[in-house]
């Protein structure tokens, strides 16, 4: 589920995520202490890290990503997220199967 990929160039990022079929392409950025409760997505979801630090736990356990590293949450996986203390910015990203 999360490589270390070390890349936090966003062209880059946006290259490579295109290259793994990953479409809806956008940046995002969460303030420290942002927390997303339990949730679902309908599709394939992506977070590449840029910049900070983000904690996101599954049903498989917790996975904290700081910038180059890569999550990917297959549609229907139940996950939560807790944004460490110097924010985060990330890019997100949809498959749809």
């Amino acid at each position: 589920m999360v490589e270390r990929r070390g890349v936090t160039d966003r062209e880059k990022v946006f290259e490579e995520l295109q290259q793994m079929g990953y479409g809806n392409l956008y940046v995002w950025s969460d303030a420290p202490g942002t927390f997303y409760d339990w949730h679902t997505h309908p599709y394939d979801e992506v977070r590449w890290i840029l910049e900070g630090e983000i904690t996101i736990g599954t049903e498989e356990g917790t996975f904290t990503l700081k910038a180059g590293d890569v999550m990917r949450v297959p549609a229907g996986t139940r996950h939560w997220a807790q944004v460490g203390d110097s924010g985060v910015t990330y890019v997100c990203g949809t498959k749809v199967r």
